[in-house]
């Protein structure tokens, strides 16, 4: 059997499997293992555990658990809810100004925690109930809420983005600090499509009326402190790494901690909140390392195969598709699997395919991450089944229907579109901040 037909046997064989229902390292592991076993004999047990002790030794790994717990005590002592209280009371009396304050709230909690569900749970559980009570169109603040939560994935501390650095053999600081601008070019978009649509129709978002307005300025002030307290913590945590005087995993450590005694000063850390804490940090990292073990196993595999090899063959020299076509086509299969699968699953199916054909065809593989990540976006809510889609309809209020819930994300995934495409056409969007913290 040539090697590119045992490619796609493993490859269609893993695919197989995830449609059975099996979870995600385990359908990834088993087939890396197995064909190691199959192609190389008991010899081939040698190279998942090269992986294995790959992941163990590979240090950025430990920023994980405590970005994750970091995000969990913000979250579980009600720190966040200060943030809306703050942003209801700034931005009430601009018109659509509460959807607009919950992507600031969004941006602020994917700088919090790293993942898109947490936003998810905190929009449609606290801005959600309080946008609808207010007037506004549920369509519209549906769609915010859904767009708002993707941008968790992309604004650092990204988990996704520590994934795809141990998988892409990348600096997760570059990354992140890559991931900045356009995560927050995408909010600003976001902000501009709402307040002008809101300008257009009225009645999609009214202002607060004047007695909900009628806030003391002391009242507000005292708001305003409580609301910017986990900027704070996270500039406390970023600041002294872009200086240059903390290492990353030493930063995370610092965010942990000033999270953790941010609950204890305001009286809101207590056992349950700890203990919710450390137990659903506890589940989510073993989760990603177990996806990162099977993963990086599957590559070796692959690699030793000479599998992407033979795919960039088939593309460049066969087909005679030229590297932006290649790209454009990668990028489009991203959104078709998102439709049924979560990111860290695509991301470690197809990774070793696509990363090495990236850094093959002389793309820089720091922009590459930050582009599977805004796909990612987009395809968590491209129907039938994105995530962000089927998430929204658990959380939400039964006056939302599916319907609403399609409807309301196409001018975010336009917006998301266009964003994705700035960033294709101007690298330096994505590359700049690296490369001024790193080159300085």
């Amino acid at each position: 059997m040539s090697y590119e037909m045992i490619a796609i046997l493993m490859f269609s064989s893993m695919m197989l499997m995830l449609l059975t229902g099996q979870r995600v390292f385990g359908a990834i592991g088993f087939v890396g293992a197995f064909a190691g076993l199959m192609l190389w004999g008991t010899g081939g047990a040698d190279m998942p555990f090269s992986a294995a002790m790959k992941l163990m030794k590979w240090y950025p790994l430990l920023t994980l658990p405590m970005f994750i717990f970091m995000g969990y005590v913000l979250s579980e002592s009600k720190i966040a809810d200060d943030l809306y209280k703050m942003f209801h009371v700034w931005m009430g009396p601009v018109r659509g100004g509460l959807a607009i304050g919950t992507i600031g709230l969004m941006v602020l909690i994917s700088a919090m925690n790293g993942l898109s569900v947490a936003g998810m749970a905190i929009g449609a559980t606290i801005a959600l109930p309080e946008l609808l009570k207010r007037g506004y169109d549920k369509i519209m603040v549906t769609g915010v809420i859904q767009a708002g939560s993707s941008l968790g994935i992309l604004v650092p501390p990204s988990v996704v983005l520590v994934l795809y650095a141990m998988i892409a053999r990348q600096p997760v600081g570059q990354l992140w600090l890559a991931g900045v601008i356009p995560g927050l070019m995408m909010a600003t978009m976001f902000i501009i499509y709402i307040y002008v649509r809101c300008r257009i129709q009225p009645e999609l978002g009214p202002a607060l009326p004047p007695e909900e307005r009628n806030v003391p300025m002391a009242e507000k002030l005292r708001l305003l402190r409580a609301g910017l307290l986990p900027l704070v913590i996270f500039a406390v945590m970023m600041v002294p790494f872009v200086k240059g005087y903390t290492s990353l995993v030493e930063s995370s450590a610092i965010g942990a901690m000033a999270a953790f005694l941010a609950a204890v000063i305001k009286g809101r850390m207590n056992r349950e909140v700890f203990e919710t804490s450390v137990r659903q940090t506890l589940a989510i990292s073993c989760m990603f390392m177990w996806i990162i073990l099977a993963a990086l196993g599957f590559g070796a595999i692959f690699d030793g195969l000479g599998a992407v090899k033979a795919i960039d063959h088939l593309f460049t020299d066969q087909l005679g598709l030229g590297p932006w076509t290649i790209l454009i086509l990668m990028q489009l299969s991203f959104i078709l699997m998102g439709t049924f699968l979560d990111d860290t699953a695509m991301l470690v199916i197809v990774a070793p395919l696509y990363v090495p054909l990236v850094g093959n065809m002389g793309f820089d593989l720091v922009w590459y991450g930050v582009l599977y990540t805004i796909t990612c976006q987009i395809a968590y809510m491209t129907p039938p089944f994105g995530y962000n889609l089927f998430l929204m309809r658990a959380m939400a209020p039964p006056e939302i229907s599916i319907r609403d819930i399609y409807r309301s994300i196409i001018p975010f995934v336009l917006v998301m579109s266009f964003a994705l495409a700035m960033v294709m056409i101007f690298p330096e969007i994505a590359l700049w901040l690296p490369n001024y913290v790193y080159g300085k």
